[in-house]
């Protein structure tokens, strides 16, 4: 059996403001010529569906759009609920949706009853654990200790395992969690405030794969647990990160092999570092013009209006950040002590030097402080 293992697809989510709809179906539809030509038997989508718990119509049509084509591609979908989704919303309907072998797991204990698909090596089980917060399910098990994620999820594998036991077969798990041993970008969310936390990869033990999601880069974490991370780039902190799926084949009696199969990058994501002048002139960038860009310009004075100059070579710049390349030394002289005894221009100097981060006055700033002050001293004394 070949599935196609693809998570946080995050749909209605902005890039700074800008729709990422029509490139997400871009890469949807790619991800469905993947299933067509690769013959991939099941997609499992491991949570965060939407990026929002209501979700607007147009986000909506292209999910129904999504899931249209990758099942007249030949695939059955299973796919779990994350903490964007709203499990409700997002499992509306969800018994029908199965009897066209389209199964969203949302309930919190909907993992008990595993979506079973058969292939000539005999059956397997996919148990979808859908995103479960424990302040929110710990009610339904008032006997049970469920404080942290790592209860929650350790709580459901054990079941899993005792199904398993009886029920027999191949296995594969799907959820959406933050694994210990990988490093996150500043995209997710934070799940491991109020008592959430890291979940260990042990917690894991015993099924054939393990399809995580909520991390946005592809990460593996054991040769059975892994992460496919975002079909998109959402941030430009996953600049230069792949973007696809893992492709796992399951044999007779378990985990044959597993592949990265690569998604296209519909705009790319580009970092460029220098002065204004040099970022408008110099070729060297001219190949980043049609990227999503954010700049970050060492010039020692903030120039003005840059935004909108970077965004006549640039139309895609988004993001811009003033770090000079020289600063001042740092110092524990207040103001008062440094200007004490100075002449007026000195201080004029000084305070330039403050503001611009180290560089002082030019020499037509240096004159035309001085006429100003001789100005200046002159009214003074015409009217003593």
């Amino acid at each position: 059996m070949k599935i196609l293992h693809t998570s946080d697809w995050h749909i209605g989510r902005t890039f700074h403001t800008h729709s990422t709809l029509g490139h997400l179906r871009e890469v949807l539809d790619a991800l469905v010529e993947i299933v067509r030509s690769q013959g991939v038997d099941v997609v499992a989508v491991s949570g965060d569906i939407f990026d929002s718990a209501t979700p607007a119509a147009d986000s909506y049509a292209l999910l129904e759009h999504a899931l249209r084509a990758i099942r007249k591609a030949g695939a059955v979908v299973v796919m779990t609920s994350g903490n964007h989704d709203s499990a409700t919303r997002l499992g509306f309907q969800s018994e029908w949706a199965s009897f066209a072998d389209i199964h969203v797991v949302t309930r919190y204990n909907q993992y008990l009853e595993p979506v079973t698909i058969a292939d000539a090596e005999g059956p397997v089980n996919f148990y979808g654990i859908p995103y479960l917060e424990p302040a929110l399910i710990r009610h339904h098990y008032p006997d049970v200790v469920l404080r942290t994620h790592e209860q929650v999820l350790g709580f459901a594998m054990q079941q899993i395992r005792a199904d398993l036991t009886v029920r027999g077969g191949r296995s594969v798990v799907l959820s959406h969690c933050f694994a210990a041993g990988v490093n996150a970008s500043d995209v997710e969310r934070d799940i491991s405030a109020g008592g959430l936390d890291l979940v260990p990869a042990s917690v894991f033990d015993g099924p054939d794969y393990v399809a995580l999601g909520h991390i946005h880069g592809r990460s593996t974490i054991s040769q059975r647990v892994r992460y496919s991370g975002a079909p998109l780039h959402y941030s430009f902190s996953e600049a230069g990160k792949p973007r696809g799926g893992w492709l796992v084949e399951l044999g007779a009696t378990g985990l044959d092999s597993v592949d990265w199969v690569d998604l296209p990058v519909p705009r790319r994501l580009s970092v460029l570092t220098g002065d204004l002048d040099d970022l408008l002139t110099d070729d060297t960038y001219a190949e980043n013009e049609n990227d999503w860009v954010s700049a970050i310009l060492t010039d020692q004075v903030r120039p003005l209006d840059a935004m909108r100059a970077l965004q006549k070579r640039f139309p895609y710049c988004v993001a811009l950040e003033h770090r000079p390349s020289v600063t001042a030394a740092t110092t524990t002289t207040t103001y008062a002590e440094r200007v004490r005894a100075k002449s007026d221009p000195d201080i004029v100097a000084g305070f330039l030097e403050l503001v611009r981060n180290g560089v002082g006055p030019t020499e037509f700033e240096r004159r035309l402080v001085a006429e100003v002050l001789a100005a200046d001293a002159r009214a003074t004394e015409m009217t003593a």
